[in-house]
């Protein structure tokens, strides 16, 4: 089932009323897990509620992601979630999204670029152990690296939170009738 897909194609699974799926091009139902084997392996999937025709593709992934938190070692700690759904409703919601979203495709970049890495460290037969072995020494720059393009990305986000104060201060200054003592020589 787990098949290489170029992301060309997106593979439909419908969801029935009595809460079962089934994967339309492999003609046969499948659990949740055999939805989280498909992400794993790269599959573009969109679910569809048969009964409504609404797409539940987020609602699906969320309910793998639940279950993963759910059991063995969470992802996320309860202060992560915290913050993360502090971000509904605010202004900001959107950039989370975008800002999340790069993140973990940066992430993801640098995992390809050291699994690329750690096979040729061992001759292209790098299983379980070997992996284990390098991630242990690289852990610690990997954390450091991620530690310091945190504060580079926090740094940037206030730089640009900073012109667009200026900005907005730029252009209401020239409406001083509706603000007064708001002229350019009044910056507050």
């Amino acid at each position: 089932m787990t098949q290489e897909n170029t992301f060309d194609s997106v593979r439909l699974i419908k969801k029935y009323p009595n809460r079962r799926l089934y994967d339309t091009q492999a003609s046969a139902y499948i659990t949740i897990g055999d939805v989280k084997e498909l992400i794993m392996a790269n599959e573009k999937i969109k679910v569809i509620d048969t009964k409504t025709e609404e797409d539940i593709t987020r609602a699906t992934l969320l309910q793998i992601i639940l279950e993963e938190e759910s059991g063995g070692v969470p992802m996320f700690s309860s202060e992560a979630l915290a913050q993360i759904i502090r971000f509904y409703g605010h202004a900001m919601q959107g950039v989370m999204g975008t800002f999340l979203e790069q993140n973990i495709k940066a992430f993801m970049d640098i995992q390809d670029s050291m699994s690329e890495q750690s096979k040729e460290l061992y001759g292209g037969k790098a299983g379980p152990e070997a992996w284990a072995q390098f991630m242990a020494v690289q852990t610690p720059i990997l954390q450091n690296m991620l530690t310091n393009y945190i504060d580079q990305s926090k740094n940037v986000f206030v730089q640009m939170q900073d012109q667009l104060q200026d900005q907005t201060r730029n252009i209401w200054s020239s409406f001083p009738f509706m603000f007064p003592g708001a002229g350019p020589d009044n910056k507050k």
